[in-house]
């Protein structure tokens, strides 16, 4: 454990989600690592379906949302035990499985969160577009933040890494609505990476 600054401010127990397209790579990369670090976090996918890579680009595997990850791995292991492992895919879902038991949809949860990570920006949209179309409560406020992360392994790590970075920046914070604007400026300049925010209301 690492010992903590008396003087520190408390970390803000800040509740999280980190959603990609179907939960499986970039979402749960960053699960992994912010879940390891200490973070309320939960993951999720915003697409239609969850597609994973096939043995050819028009082949992809495709699961509905709720398909355990223990299932995929057994029916990708049984179709292409070879092509899955060089691929990743088998340790993947290895990896997901020990987390929760299969992809969620971001659509179909009722959760709250105070800050809501996506990694494209198309994923972006889609909270966006789900957020707006939700009967409004009381108005809590969610920041929505997008870092784009290509959707492979190595990008994946990276973004992860850069997600827990600023997400632990924002947690030190004693203001965040009011300092999330120049937290997210100080992230650009420091990462050369654009960052897209937005504030929802639940």
């Amino acid at each position: 454990m690492e010992e903590m600054d008396d003087d520190a401010p408390e970390p803000l127990d800040l509740r999280i989600a980190v959603i990609c397209s179907s939960n499986q790579n970039r979402s749960m990369e960053a699960h992994a690592f912010l879940s390891k670090k200490g973070f309320r976090v939960r993951s999720f996918g915003t697409g239609d379906k969850v597609k994973l890579p096939g043995s050819a680009p028009d082949k992809p595997n495709i699961y509905e949302f709720g398909v355990p990850y223990e299932e995929m791995y057994q029916d990708l292991l049984s179709k292409d035990r070879n092509l899955y492992t060089q691929n990743g895919i088998l340790h993947m879902l290895d990896r997901n499985r020990r987390i929760k038991p299969n992809p969620e949809r971001f659509q179909h949860s009722k959760e709250r969160f105070d800050v809501i990570v996506t990694c494209e920006e198309r994923v972006f949209d889609q909270v966006i577009e789900d957020m707006e179309s939700r009967e409004p409560e009381d108005n809590t406020p969610v920041h929505v933040i997008n870092l784009d992360i290509q959707d492979n392994h190595e990008e994946a790590t990276i973004g992860a890494f850069l997600i827990c970075e600023l997400l632990t920046v924002m947690s030190q914070s004693e203001d965040l609505d009011n300092d999330i604007d120049e937290i997210i400026q100080e992230f650009e300049s420091k990462t050369d990476r654009t960052i897209l925010h937005t504030v929802q209301f639940y």
